[in-house]
């Protein structure tokens, strides 16, 4: 009996290994054709040297970063694109090396880039802006008046009991005890609440549409007409009237094209980047499956207001950290940075004048900020309508 009961049991484990492994091979089998269909979806971006010409210290630079690399190096520097590349009667020759400071601005990139990869592991601590802020010329030495120094903080504003002397005792007030240190909520509760503020699961779900009617103010103050019709998670059209005519950018889940008075075109990778992240219809609004990783990072002051900080990084290490209001639960702000081997680049959404519409929150008023003067600019809107029709024809290429 005992050399049956014993038996018994080897059989049974034999089995659960073999359903065990059996189940771990379907597991394996669906990823790996999960890695081939996705593979097969999404090509590897070109890098840089791969499409542009006379490429020599930012090879393997996804293409995509090259223009906010470029914008972000003019920034540091407060320059625009003329410091160092050539323009000749209105034409671009990028490749030329004609300007000494094309030169130069080689050999600070490899400065750069050495810095951060011998003295900081890899990570980008130092970039052009670190020495540059904002101009041609690094400051060499302190410039007077220097600045007073900021009193180191006492005791008490640290949190710290008072030095007291022997044979003292410090009275503590009924009540009062050490102040304790505020639980923050979970990312899921604020995200929630977030839900809730702008209108509910109910709401969001049913959103499939929206189309906005307002203007656009650039960073050197023009003020532009400006529509956005948004279809779906991914399909988009913008129109934006200017002086010189009108230009429709759209994007049918596909492709995205531009449509003006010189003619139709493809969009780059990076301005395709740009226009899906800022006119996607659901990006700020479902936001819990756009992140790998979310945790609390504070409850700082923004214009007098407190808010809950979440920092968050997406399946592809991008970080962004986003704000929301500790009061309304609304998100007020979304900073996100890029990663490149000239340092860390900032971009900055904020979210204001909320107001109903169709029993849904909709900010009227986002501003976006960034090192790209093409990018920055403060959309402001007059009218909003959600689930309203929207022929998807509207969202493809014009022939």
């Amino acid at each position: 009996m005992p050399d049956r009961s014993r038996a018994f049991r080897k059989l049974a484990l034999f089995a659960i290994c073999l359903t065990v492994a059996a189940a771990f091979l379907v597991i394996k089998t669906f990823a790996q054709n999960q890695t081939t269909a996705t593979a097969t979806q999404a090509p590897a971006e070109k890098t840089v040297d791969e499409v542009q010409k006379n490429i020599q210290v930012l090879k393997g630079l996804p293409q995509s970063q090259l223009i906010p690399v470029m914008n972000f190096m003019g920034a540091s520097l407060g320059v625009r694109c003329n410091y160092c590349h050539v323009n000749k009667g209105g034409v671009w020759d990028y490749a030329s090396d004609e300007k000494g400071e094309k030169k130069s601005a080689r050999e600070m990139i490899s400065l750069v880039m050495n810095t951060n990869k011998n003295t900081f592991k890899g990570s980008p601590e130092v970039s052009c802006y670190t020495c540059h802020r904002g101009r041609t010329q690094v400051a060499h030495t302190v410039s007077f008046p220097m600045p007073t120094p900021e009193p180191r903080p006492s005791a008490q504003a640290q949190g710290q009991a008072p030095a007291q002397t022997p044979g003292q005792t410090q009275a503590q007030p009924q009540g009062e005890g050490q102040q304790q240190r505020e639980a923050l909520p979970t990312p899921e509760e604020i995200l929630a609440k977030y839900y809730q503020a702008i209108g509910g699961s109910a709401a969001i779900d049913k959103l499939t549409s929206r189309v906005m009617k307002g203007t656009a103010v650039t960073s050197n103050g023009t003020e532009l007409g400006y529509e956005i019709a948004q279809s779906g998670p991914e399909m988009m059209l913008a129109t934006i009237t200017t002086d010189q005519g009108v230009i429709e950018r759209g994007f049918n889940g596909t492709a995205g094209w531009e449509k003006s008075a010189r003619g139709i075109r493809d969009l780059s990778a990076a301005e395709l980047t740009y226009f899906r992240r800022y006119s996607s219809l659901l990006r700020d609004i479902k936001l819990q499956d756009q992140f790998s990783r979310i945790s609390v990072a504070g409850k700082p002051k923004i214009d007098g207001r407190y808010v809950y900080v979440l920092r968050a990084t997406t399946a592809t290490g991008q970080r962004e950290q986003l704000y929301f209001d500790a009061e309304t639960g609304l998100l007020i702000r979304r900073s996100l940075s890029i990663t490149t081997p000239v340092g860390t680049i900032p971009e900055q959404v904020e979210f204001s004048d909320y107001r109903d519409v169709d029993g849904m929150k909709v900010p009227f008023v986002v501003k976006v900020s960034s090192t790209d003067p093409n990018v920055n600019v403060t959309r402001k809107f007059t009218e909003v309508k959600l689930n309203v029709p929207v022929e998807a024809k509207r969202f493809n290429k014009p022939a």
